[in-house]
């Protein structure tokens, strides 16, 4: 289990990645979504996640998202590529990180059911 510790006004969380559903950029600010359905908005850039969180579970599918791949339901390879995710939150791929996000995600789904 992969535990990130996010520094507050006055004092850390510690999180454990899986809770994480996905991690939107606002300016300077990054919004937390979390399994329960709770959200946090949190004073540090979405690139300041992407380095902290591990690779093979999330990824960055647009300027402002970043993603946790476990929490996707659905993938739609339509003109407008899309995901789905678990709690009915839809979220669109850029133009330029559709391409090896969906081949990123389609070697995960294999070695998911080889194992």
């Amino acid at each position: 289990m992969c535990l990130l510790v996010i520094p507050l006004i006055k004092f850390q969380l510690t999180v454990a990645a899986e809770q994480i559903v996905r991690i939107e950029a606002s300016s300077n600010y990054s919004c937390v979504y979390f399994s329960d359905g709770k959200k946090l908005l949190v004073a540090k850039i979405l690139y300041w996640f992407e380095e902290r969180l591990p690779t093979d579970k999330f990824a960055r599918v647009h300027r402002s998202h970043l993603i946790n791949t476990g929490y996707i339901s659905e993938l739609s390879e339509d003109k407008r590529c899309s995901l789905l995710l678990y709690n009915g939150e839809r979220i669109e791929l850029s133009r330029r990180k559709k391409t090896g996000f969906i081949n990123l995600y389609k070697q995960q789904r294999l070695s998911e059911e080889a194992e």
